[in-house]
């Protein structure tokens, strides 16, 4: 069975899409790439949901095992009705925090803790402050400095990030100095998305769409100052067209923003499934 972390700091993760109004009709299929997926507009619950129909086994972590909270904004009161996701999106949220996975997780900084457990581990994003304590943590780094390096392929483990969650990734440093995303190619938030949430909400919201504050570089600057070339850096402007990015070289997939979740849960578990094959041909060959 595969295994999946989803790793999160304690509170401030985008639980839901900025943009839907739609009702949510959720399918996936895991074995074809080409399969065709409706809107399922979060970050952190339609990951989750899609590991869960591919029978995979899902772990949260946080700094202490402590139960993650996600974005309040998009959950409650009017910012809710403003920007968050309509009933049939937040009953999906729900049944995820109401689930023994969510109300146990584990502790990334506890002693012996490992990303190596785990086939998969997926880096939700989030605007609020608070995820920096994810992006920030010297332990997160250390954890994916370790890990990443092996879903360089034919590596078996893979990494998904999505929004702001790159981050994590392009803070993690190898043992040459460089970001563990140096040589790859990669997608987060682009800078006009961020430009626009941050200008169109900054009466009500103050700097809430600038996790560093307001002044502060934007995620795909950051990105692209630790790449080999910036031009690794691949965006879309089309913000109603899922766009997502599968690095040729590591088992790593990366997504802009929450419309993109959908589309990015597919590959996640479309590529589990790709790896998990070739360890069973090997079992087979031995």
């Amino acid at each position: 069975m595969v295994k999946v972390l989803i790793i999160m700091a304690d509170y401030g993760h985008d639980p839901t899409d900025l943009t839907t109004t739609k009702p949510l009709h959720y399918r996936i299929c895991v074995t074809n790439r080409k399969a065709n997926l409706c809107h399922a507009p979060t970050e952190v619950a339609v990951p989750y949901h899609a590991f869960k129909d591919a029978a995979f086994e899902v772990n949260f972590a946080t700094e202490t095992g402590k139960t993650p909270r996600c974005d309040s904004r998009m959950l409650e009161g009017l910012s809710q009705k403003l920007l968050g996701a309509a009933a049939s999106v937040m009953k999906l949220y729900e049944s995820m925090t109401a689930s023994a996975e969510m109300q146990q997780p584990l502790s990334w900084t506890a002693p012996g803790f490992s990303l190596d457990d785990f086939d998969v581990v997926h880096i939700p994003g989030g605007h609020d402050k608070d995820v920096r304590q994810l992006m920030d943590s010297a332990v997160v780094q250390k954890l994916f400095a370790d890990y990443f390096p092996k879903t360089k392929k034919p590596g078996r483990k893979v990494v998904g990030a999505i929004c702001h969650g790159p981050l994590v990734l392009c803070n993690a440093k190898g043992e040459d100095g460089n970001s563990v995303l140096y040589h790859c190619t990669t997608t987060a938030l682009p800078a006009c998305f961020e430009s626009v949430a941050f200008h169109g909400t900054r009466l009500f919201l103050g700097d809430y769409y600038k996790t560093y504050g307001a002044g502060s570089e934007n995620v795909e600057t950051s990105m692209k100052r630790v790449l080999k070339d910036p031009s690794q850096f691949k965006s879309s402007w089309v913000p109603n067209r899922p766009f997502v990015v599968e690095d040729s070289e590591y088992n790593y997939i990366s997504a802009r923003f929450p419309p993109d979740a959908a589309k990015y849960s597919e590959m996640v578990v479309n590529l589990a499934h790709l790896v998990q094959s070739y360890k069973s041909d090997e079992s087979r060959t031995q």
